[in-house]
């Protein structure tokens, strides 16, 4: 009997170039799931009357996008290579969509944020909000669509998972920001939002590394084994502190909004790290491939 043979390429080289992004870009998809995930809030909180809230979620939204747009620039090298992907609209281009999102939806969310601030142009504000509210989901998601649309083995599996994946990411970090952030004023509306974005996210990741088979090692290896790690017992933990936190327990609160913030941030750098994982060992591109072939569904 021969050995199954073991997935492999010429030389043991990589069959895939590595992703060479650096931490810039799991930086940037946290910002700006961040800004979106707060503009939602803000949106809620407006509607249900709660001043405070939707005024400390707005400034966020416009903090997040802002910093997002920072470290774009800073990965590109150059403002004008921003401007340069306005010049054409590629609706098959994650990038370029995200690029014309991005455009309308931080403007948006800015002019909602200081009209509040400044007290003038309610009228302005709150059609600058619903705007900014209607593109939130496609800014929270676009970025798992973005590495999900490439050839690295981890993320293209998880093409099902990850927009989900970011989208819970976005809840659960604009939910325990808000928490965290709220001193004496917690509000129930962040606690449910922080704690139940927590959970779906945990769960997301779970059912995503099940799904992958094989293809979840870099999940519990490394550095990406680290980092999912971290971020399930971050948010867990903060998820379990919000739930339990009363008017006499603040305390909780503040520190379960920090934990579950945290946990949100991890997750993307884990999701990054278990990418460039996968496509530095070829297992991970010619295993799926071989498997595919042996069940007659073809390269």
């Amino acid at each position: 009997m021969v050995p199954p043979a073991k997935p492999t390429s010429y030389y043991g080289q990589p069959v895939l170039k590595e992703p060479v992004w650096k931490w810039y870009i799991p930086a940037y998809f946290f910002a700006g799931g961040l800004s979106a995930g707060s503009t939602l809030l803000s949106a809620g909180a407006a509607l249900a009357g709660d001043r405070r809230l939707a005024r400390r979620s707005r400034v966020a939204s416009v903090a997040a996008v802002g910093v997002g747009a920072g470290l774009l620039v800073a990965d590109l090298g150059r403002p004008e290579r921003f401007i340069n992907m306005l010049r054409v609209a590629r609706p098959t281009s994650p990038m370029s969509m995200g690029t014309w999102l991005l455009t309308a939806y931080g403007p948006a969310a800015g002019v909602a944020a200081a009209t509040d601030l400044l007290g003038i142009l309610p009228g302005v504000g709150t059609a600058a909000e619903i705007g900014a509210a209607a593109l939130a989901p496609a800014v929270a998601t676009y970025t798992g669509v973005l590495v999900a649309d490439t050839s690295v083995p981890v993320w293209h599996a998880a093409r099902k998972e990850l927009p989900a994946l970011f989208a819970a990411g976005a809840a659960a970090s604009a939910g325990g920001l808000a928490l965290a952030t709220g001193g004496p004023h917690q509000s129930p509306s962040a606690r449910r939002l922080a704690v139940s974005g927590a959970v779906a996210e945990v769960a997301i990741t779970r059912i995503m590394k099940q799904r992958l088979g094989d293809l979840a090692e870099p999940y519990h290896q490394g550095r990406a084994g680290r980092l999912s790690k971290a971020a399930e017992t971050l948010t867990v933990t903060g998820a379990a502190l919000a739930a339990l936190s009363k008017k006499d327990r603040r305390w909780a609160g503040v520190a379960g909004g920090a934990l579950i913030f945290a946990g949100a941030a991890v997750e993307r750098f884990a999701v990054m790290a278990a990418g460039q994982q996968s496509a530095r060992d070829p297992k991970y591109t010619v295993g799926p491939q071989r498997a595919r072939v042996d069940a007659g569904g073809g390269t």
